[in-house]
């Protein structure tokens, strides 16, 4: 699938026939018929849309013909919760999630979810805003685990956790003012929860996690990329698991 789509008529049929549109970005002051047509169908779906001089999308066509509208679409379709649920469920295992809160980085959106299939994660959750999609660098850098692994895509990260905790879920969260992972219990149906590059977890989404998981560091610099996080933590979760 084409990473980026442009123009008015290219961009209303790929949402209507089903193709998941990333974001949508709109030039600014453009509100005739064909764009609104274009929002209310972005809308339905869910899509984000930001508007921007046309500046901004001329330097980001490819075409050259964005016509005010440029699409980004997914290189990969995305799952739902509940299917990834479901996928624990037909395994006969507790369900084991990895929840990323702000991931920007394409190569380190990948490198998790190459990670979560290797641990046995059932499934990767991501929020909508203020984080990175399935581009085709994040399925490269996954070596193929994006067909194996699925993503869902939510629009509240806080209120997703909220709903997973009444199914029995409960989830730890990294950071490095948090209590050393080996003193802590990390079995049963769980969902780890990785932060942002920069600035780790959101108030809120720490606020709703159980416990606050940190990583012993013996080295003279303070913190591990955020897929080298991912990737130790879900692996004391998989030797806990081993460990029964």
């Amino acid at each position: 699938m084409s990473e980026q789509i442009e123009g008015r008529n290219a961009v209303l049929e790929a949402f209507r026939a089903g193709q998941f549109v990333d974001k949508l970005y709109l030039q600014d002051g453009c509100h005739d018929g064909p764009v609104q047509s274009i929002v209310r169908e972005a809308k339905k779906k869910g899509t984000l849309i930001q508007y921007v001089p046309k500046e901004g999308l001329n330097q980001m066509s490819q075409t050259g013909a964005h016509q005010g509208v440029i699409a980004q679409m997914a290189a990969f379709d995305y799952s739902t919760v509940e299917e990834i649920l479901q996928r624990a469920k037909d395994k006969g295992e507790d369900p084991f999630l990895v929840l990323l809160d702000g991931i920007e980085d394409p190569h380190n959106l990948g490198a998790i979810i190459r990670t979560a299939n290797l641990a046995g994660a059932h499934g990767v959750i991501i929020p909508k805003r203020r984080a990175v999609g399935l581009t085709s660098v994040v399925a490269k850098t996954s070596a193929g685990a994006l067909n194996y692994t699925p993503v869902a895509r939510v629009s509240n990260l806080v209120k997703t956790m909220e709903a997973l905790k009444k199914e029995g879920m409960w989830f730890v969260c990294a950071d490095m003012g948090g209590q050393t992972m080996y003193d802590l219990d990390l079995r049963g149906p769980i969902g780890l929860v990785i932060g942002s590059e920069g600035e780790g977890a959101s108030r809120l989404v720490k606020e709703n996690c159980d416990f606050v998981a940190s990583i012993p560091m013996k080295g003279d610099i303070d913190s591990l990329n955020a897929s080298v996080a991912a990737g130790v933590l879900a692996y004391e979760i998989v030797r806990q698991r081993m460990c029964k």
